[in-house]
């Protein structure tokens, strides 16, 4: 036990280290995507089936690319570094024969070789949902008239057209003012 004395400093290796809290940090104001807390929130579940890294079942799509993921999805990832994926079955002999390319692509996901063999598996896969492409709303008259404006200096036919679609584009996803 530590014992002060009114006056003199407390030496730094007396001093009580406080330990982080476990809570969850408080809300400033700002909602949080709930996309963006999957990786945590799910991390328990993925160790239960083998994925020590839950990115693999996460960013799936981004590792092997969209038309691999249509039709394979990963089951579980053994000690041994074998993965097992459940494929359609008209597309497992191919699968069979992309096996060094994916190899290839879940190690330069990773930065090392996280997965030295594939276990393939045919049953039902459901393809991951794509997001919809929202449409631009109309523009109003005040934005027509701003964008007209700044569109009048561009000569060239082509660029303008080019330019005055991506305007309304952007000003079409935002609110109306």
């Amino acid at each position: 036990m530590v014992t002060t004395v009114p006056g003199k400093p407390v030496p730094a290796m007396a001093q009580r280290k406080t330990q982080p809290s476990k809570e969850p940090a408080k809300r400033r104001g700002k909602p949080t995507r709930a996309g963006l807390l999957l990786p945590q929130a799910a991390a328990t579940a993925y160790r239960k089936h083998g994925f020590a890294e839950s990115r693999l079942v996460t960013d799936w799509q981004a590792i092997v690319g969209e038309r691999l993921a249509e039709v394979c999805l990963p089951d579980k990832l053994g000690r041994d570094s074998v993965l097992s994926i459940r494929v359609a079955p008209a597309f497992a002999l191919e699968l069979q024969h992309l096996e060094p390319k994916i190899l290839e692509r879940i190690a330069t996901f990773f930065g090392h070789r996280a997965v030295t063999r594939l276990k393939l598996r045919q049953g039902d896969v459901v393809p991951p949902d794509r997001p919809k492409a929202r449409t631009p709303r109309p523009l109003t008259d005040a934005e027509e008239a701003k964008l007209k404006t700044q569109l009048d200096g561009i000569d060239d036919p082509g660029l303008r057209e080019a330019l005055e679609r991506l305007g309304r584009a952007v000003l079409g996803t935002k609110p109306a003012a």
